[in-house]
């Protein structure tokens, strides 16, 4: 928790997700829930909900010869909230090992040039990153260990540390499925039966729980000194 005499810190809350129904969106409230009670005051962005178009366009394009170049008032407006941001969280589904259009047209479009990178001293120097990603594979598939590594590469390497974060962190939260799924050896997809009943809440249950393990241990990194 925050020093009582300490200025509130405040999390940026991304969700990357088309609706309002889904585990992701389950995620991001409870998320947002974790943040709030560890002293956070939360800015909630619900990517699709509010209309961001992830598609990159002329106004938003860098220009490699002025770093200063102002960009759209949209794009504009989504910095300022990451510039007023000391946490950023983003929680998705993980498609294609990846994050979706969505959460990666938001990157595209307002980490840009001028602003995220491209100065000697990022203008987004010192703040810290999670990435909550939910994935329909089990825990116990072998793809999983190959997911976290690309993840940690893109979204930690490629992303937050090289627009200045002070610290970035991937957590992966498999058994996002109703009916289970993994890949065997030769390729194929198999799917298991769906959950239900008690059987299904104690799965949503153990998601939840290693959800706020999730938040708990990436808030307590965040205390640390860098």
């Amino acid at each position: 928790m925050p020093h009582r005499n300490s200025p509130a810190r405040t999390a940026l809350v991304v969700m990357a997700h088309h609706r309002a129904d889904s585990l992701t969106a389950h995620t991001t409230r409870r998320t947002v829930e974790r943040l709030e009670a560890a002293g956070y005051s939360v800015d909630l962005l619900d990517l699709h909900a509010e209309g961001f178009d992830p598609r990159m366009n002329v106004a938003d394009q860098p220009e490699w010869g002025d770093r200063e170049k102002p960009y759209s008032e949209e794009v504009r407006a989504h910095m300022r909230r990451v510039l007023d941001a000391d946490v950023v969280v983003a929680v998705f589904p993980v498609y294609w090992q990846s994050v979706p259009a969505l959460l990666k047209g938001w990157i595209d479009r307002v980490w840009n040039y001028g602003f995220a990178y491209g100065h000697s001293k990022p203008r987004l120097a010192g703040k810290r990153m999670l990435w909550l990603g939910l994935a329909g594979a089990t825990a116990d598939d072998p793809v999983t260990e190959g997911m976290q590594t690309v993840l940690d590469t893109n979204l930690n390497e490629g992303i937050a540390y090289y627009c200045g974060f002070a610290h970035s962190s991937v957590a992966l939260l498999p058994d996002a499925e109703e009916r289970p799924q993994r890949i065997d050896a030769e390729g194929n997809l198999l799917v298991g039966d769906a959950v239900t009943g008690a059987e299904r809440a104690a799965h949503y249950a153990e998601f939840d729980r290693r959800t706020d393990k999730a938040v708990t241990e990436f808030l307590s990194a965040e205390l640390v000194p860098a």
